[in-house]
């Protein structure tokens, strides 16, 4: 019988090698989904996208607030961001800094996992 393999080595990797998302946006409320292309993956990522690393990844963008809800049992996770949309799309000066072009920022967001998750 071969050994387990007790080695373990942690790579950092942007979110987007490990997961996808969706955004969509409701005034000045950002809602982005994220879930792990394989389900072994959610431990590593309950751990790391956490809602305050959420807020500062978006601070930039003025997010007051981060909610976070996990789906176990989809191993998924749903982010409201509050006040990250410079008014809402009605009320914005940009051109298209809202919901769908901001589930990339998240997924550029940088995590540790161990090589044998990618």
């Amino acid at each position: 019988m071969k050994p387990a393999r007790t080695d373990i080595e942690l790579v950092t990797v942007p979110l987007y090698r490990l997961a996808h998302s969706r955004a969509g946006d409701k005034g000045n409320r950002l809602n982005l989904s994220l879930f792990p292309y394989r389900p072994e993956v959610y431990a590593a990522l309950v751990e790391q996208v956490t809602e305050s690393r959420v807020q500062a990844l978006f601070a930039h963008r003025g997010a007051s607030r981060v909610s976070r809800y996990l789906m176990p049992n989809l191993a998924g996770m749903n982010l409201v961001l509050d006040d990250v949309l410079q008014g809402g799309v009605n009320g914005a000066l940009n051109l298209d800094g809202h919901g769908k072009t901001l589930s990339f920022l998240l997924l550029g967001m940088p995590v540790i996992v161990d090589s044998r998750l990618l």
